[in-house]
């Protein structure tokens, strides 16, 4: 049981590597088979279908973000800690959460619920934040959609022009405090 949990742990390792790399609908199953060092056979031993191991990639990452994201607001972090929370997740997983950005919309529904789901996680916990400073008078008072919206739109703008932006690495090492700033300041009375 250890050593299955195990190859589909390191199956779904080295998806997310390699869609972070290659993007989803380039990843084919015998590319992770060979990375995860397994039979082509073995992928669908723990994923049925390609979809599956799409799913369960989209799902692993959504599940760090906000483990992580859960972690800080449950310590009653403030707003720029949580903005810096959720950059350092994203770094983490920057290559595949920017495919994750720009394929969701040419995605399965069931992928896109997924993709749904993990917004409204990160929304949940923004807003939380943002609320609470809010009701100290250390930012202004916004309707929640416009904050979360506001700052999603910042990042996955970034995030989708990486090759403008960070061509030689990554768009959150590079400019996440810049970004954190600007929305700081953007919400500030």
């Amino acid at each position: 049981m250890e050593q299955k949990e195990a190859t589909r742990r390191r199956l779904i390792t080295q998806a997310v590597r390699l869609v972070g790399e290659q993007g989803f609908a380039q990843t084919r199953t015998v590319d992770v088979a060979r990375a995860a060092e397994v039979s082509h056979g073995t992928v669908f031993a723990h994923f049925p279908s390609r979809e599956d191991l799409v799913l369960a990639v989209a799902g692993h990452i959504g599940r760090e973000i906000t483990d992580r994201l859960h972690e800080l607001a449950g310590s009653g972090s403030g707003l720029r800690r949580v903005l810096e929370a959720h950059l350092r997740c994203l770094e983490e997983y920057e290559g595949a959460y920017r495919q994750l950005v720009v394929e969701t919309p040419s995605m399965p529904k069931d992928f896109r619920a997924t993709w749904v789901g993990l917004q409204s996680a990160v929304a949940s916990y923004l807003c939380a934040a943002a609320e609470a400073e809010a009701s100290q008078g250390r930012i202004r008072t916004l309707p929640a959609h416009l904050v979360f919206n506001t700052w999603i739109g910042l990042v996955h703008h970034y995030m989708i022009n990486k090759d403008l932006f960070a061509p030689e690495g990554s768009v959150i090492a590079v400019h996440g405090p810049t970004l954190i700033e600007h929305f700081m300041t953007l919400l500030h009375t």
